[in-house]
């Protein structure tokens, strides 16, 4: 019988402490490189980020309290649902920013690519876990599993989402490097990754995508045009120097030169303002994060339970790793979000459901 206050003695609070620490800085700068230019059509964005929060967090909070056995018995469904929702933005979905990538809900827009990662994370966990933790996992093991998330990650990469497409790759590869592989089959991997990377290159990416690698490789290739961003998101970064320049001090905000810096560049507004010392703090707290999940990682018993934990240390790291990179010139830019700090509501909702997930197992655990 489910007793409230019981489960409230043995509630972990660390997960979505850390996440509302990280995002009160994510408002606080958001509110600063949208107000930076006084009124404009972005100054309200932070309102809307705040409705997201809370609505995020309240789902999240109501997944905690969700036993881990049902999003085991969840997975299988939850895929064919974000396969349903993929194909329905395909054909009907809303297109914006040179995309098709949004359901709409009356005036609310969705993005199923979103939480494509989560459903990714609980039905790659659901399939591995019938193997014992000792088992090593051969090439033939993987064929399944990784049509399995090939097929949404094609149909995320079509609309296109190159960042997000890849992302949901990089939560196979982290999971099925953690169920451990034989070495034969990390070398026919790293083979195929090669040949399929080229192929992909030459093939399957359109100019503009082409354009930001040249770019990443020689911003200077093209200053005004597709290396613009970069330029500028270095000299943000670099302007901020040691202490940073405060907060609504921005330049590159105030006088509109970083584009998109509410989204994808939000993370060099925040060195901008607040430097080197801003800036470690800010990625303590994701260490922190990270650390965290680790350890609930290798202090569950089950499987599945242990694979989800990883697998959104995943997509936690991922975006985190990747946004920062692009940002600081150390990759190639891509459309990643940076967790909890860039706006947009669909992946606030992907983080509080992820937070809720991991706070549920370590809830399970009942030893806090």
């Amino acid at each position: 019988m489910f007793n409230f206050r019981e489960e409230l003695k043995r509630y972990d609070y660390s997960f979505f402490g850390i996440c509302t620490a990280i995002f009160i800085i994510g408002i606080l700068n958001l509110y600063s490189a949208t107000h930076s230019q006084g009124v404009g059509p972005e100054e309200g964005l932070y309102k809307t980020q705040l409705v997201w929060f809370f609505l995020s967090w309240l789902i999240g909070i109501v997944v905690s309290f969700i036993q881990p056995k049902n999003f085991f018995r969840l997975a299988y469904p939850g895929y064919i649902i974000i396969l349903v929702l993929l194909a329905m933005v395909l054909v009907v979905g809303h297109s914006a920013l040179g995309g098709q990538r949004w359901i709409g809900f009356g005036p609310v827009k969705f993005q199923p690519s979103e939480v494509t990662k989560i459903a990714m994370v609980l039905v790659l966990s659901r399939w591995y876990s019938k193997a014992s933790p000792e088992q090593e996992i051969g090439f033939r093991e993987l064929i399944v599993p990784f049509v399995m998330t090939f097929i949404p990650a094609i149909m995320i990469i079509i609309q296109p989402d190159l960042g997000t497409g890849m992302l949901v790759l990089i939560v196979f590869f982290i999971i099925t490097f953690y169920r451990k592989l034989k070495w034969k089959t990390i070398g026919i991997i790293a083979i195929i990754g090669i040949i399929g990377a080229t192929v992909v290159y030459n093939f399957g990416l359109r100019e503009y995508q082409k354009k930001r690698i040249t770019t990443f490789i020689d911003p200077e290739f093209d200053a005004k045009g597709s290396g613009y961003n970069a330029i500028q998101s270095k000299i943000a970064i670099g302007s901020g120097q040691f202490f940073g320049k405060g907060f609504r001090r921005s330049s590159q905000g105030a006088l509109n030169y970083l584009p998109e810096n509410h989204t994808d560049f939000i993370f060099a507004i925040f060195n901008e303002e607040h430097g080197f010392v801003g800036s470690v703090f800010l990625i303590a707290l994701y260490i922190a994060l990270f650390y965290r999940l680790l350890w609930l990682a290798s202090n569950v018993n089950k499987i599945f339970d242990s694979c989800v934990v990883v697998g959104v240390l995943g997509i936690f790291f991922a975006h985190t790793m990747i946004n920062m990179s692009m940002v600081s010139g150390l990759m190639p830019i891509v459309g990643v979000p940076l967790p909890l700090m860039s706006y947009g509501g669909s992946n606030l909702l992907t983080f509080g459901i992820c937070c809720g997930i991991v706070t549920s197992i370590s809830n399970a655990r009942n030893l806090f």
